[in-house]
């Protein structure tokens, strides 16, 4: 049998098909035509745009101009799953998991608990073979986020091209470890960050340091970052899909859908988080009423809030919202956020809080959602989120001399 002349018997057939499908002419091809047409037209026109990059220091823009131009190209999002809901959900399950081998670390806290550190020491990097110099980037998951999240991973792929080390700090009791203390996390306290950046700058102090903190990692860091102002061993950070004002956030995640897509379902992660160290919980919280959360305000109200010992959740959520420390940053950080990103809601992002601070340069594109930003037809591989990372981290180790003395 001849396979080609098959194949273009049976193409033709298909295609005369299509042609007569509707109504015995041709109109059925020219409304798929059509249909293709307008919606690129309104995909090139509405949906793929040139981000918007908010910095009121000129040499800031500039550099990103140059070394990370990916900040000023169009965003293509898929074209098939651009909504930023669809994003969010899609992510996890449609990009690869690249392999990473972690050598774990165990530090203690001056409280008597524990922090789990998973590394990537890089050894075999062409580019830095003296792990003394090696640069490092200090990785921070999202809310109910480990190492083991596939953005997190991407990032260490990225950065394992470019020769640097990386080390994930994972959140007291979500790794796997034991909690030894009865005492988790939040977004708002910082001492265990510090503990980790000074245990990393200790162990390597000859190396450059960076660190890149996603959702809630990156409120966490932009808050100790606040704090600290310029008195840091870190030269910059990256911060992606941070919620701004976690009144606005949790707003926007009691809509009905959102609740129902994403809010009941975190609360779950989250009660799920705390569930395994029970019986050391229950010495000083309720685990029954925590349980009975719905919500994250909810849960935050009933544990979160009691373990930090704030009065109320409006203290709480107040403390916790980076966008009230931004003009104190005292390095360069790069934020990227979608304006549709149901977490961290378009109007609440802090553009004029930004254009105060010299060190400041937001991304804002129009699509990505939370933690989304798929690009390409079928975006397996990389997103718009991993480029950035890529670029900026590689401008600050090799080019960052040029704007750190600003």
């Amino acid at each position: 049998m001849d396979w080609k002349v098959l194949t273009r018997e049976l193409s033709l057939y298909l295609e005369s098909q299509v042609r007569v499908g509707l109504f015995g002419s041709g109109v059925g091809l020219s409304l798929v035509l059509g249909f293709g047409v307008a919606y690129a037209c309104y995909y090139l026109n509405s949906i793929a745009k040139k981000p918007q990059l908010v910095a009121s220091n000129d040499r800031f823009c500039r550099f990103l101009e140059e070394y990370c131009p990916v900040v000023t190209e169009t965003y293509y999002p898929t074209i098939w799953c651009w909504e930023g809901r669809v994003q969010t959900l899609l992510r996890p399950f449609i990009t690869s998991r690249p392999q990473v081998q972690y050598r774990n670390e165990l530090i203690k806290t001056a409280d008597g608990g524990q922090i789990s550190l998973d590394w990537f020491d890089n050894n075999d990097s062409l580019y830095y073979p003296d792990a003394s110099t090696r640069p490092t980037v200090l990785l921070l998951p999202g809310l109910t986020g480990t190492s083991k999240e596939s953005y997190i991973l991407h990032m260490i792929h990225q950065s394992e091209t470019l020769g640097y080390r990386c080390v994930v700090f994972n959140n007291r009791g979500i790794a796997g470890e034991d909690l030894l203390t009865p005492r988790t996390y939040c977004a708002a306290n910082t001492e265990d960050l510090e503990a980790v950046i000074h245990h990393v700058h200790s162990l390597h102090p000859s190396a450059p340091f960076m660190a890149a903190g996603v959702s809630m990692g990156g409120m966490l860091l932009l808050n100790y970052l606040g704090k600290t102002g310029r008195d840091t061993p870190l030269m910059a950070a990256a911060i992606f899909s941070a919620g701004w004002n976690v009144f606005e956030s949790v707003e926007s995640l009691e809509k009905p859908l959102n609740w129902l897509l994403f809010n009941y379902y975190l609360t779950t992660c989250l009660q799920s988080s705390i569930s395994r160290h029970r019986q050391m919980l229950e010495k000083l919280f309720d685990m029954d009423l925590v349980m009975k959360a719905r919500t994250v305000r909810e849960f935050d109200k009933q544990f979160t809030s009691v373990m930090f010992g704030y009065r109320s959740i409006d203290d709480y959520y107040e403390d916790a919202s980076p966008c009230r420390k931004l003009k104190s940053v005292g390095i360069p950080v790069l934020c990227l956020n979608s304006v549709d990103d149901v977490f961290s809601p378009g109007h609440a992002i802090p553009v004029e809080t930004a254009k105060q601070n010299a060190n400041v340069a937001l991304v804002l594109t129009s699509c990505g959602g939370h933690i989304g930003f798929l690009e390409g037809i079928w975006p397996r591989k990389c997103t718009y989120m991993d480029r950035v990372f890529k670029q900026f981290v590689q401008a600050m180790f090799e080019h960052g001399n040029k704007i750190l003395s600003m």
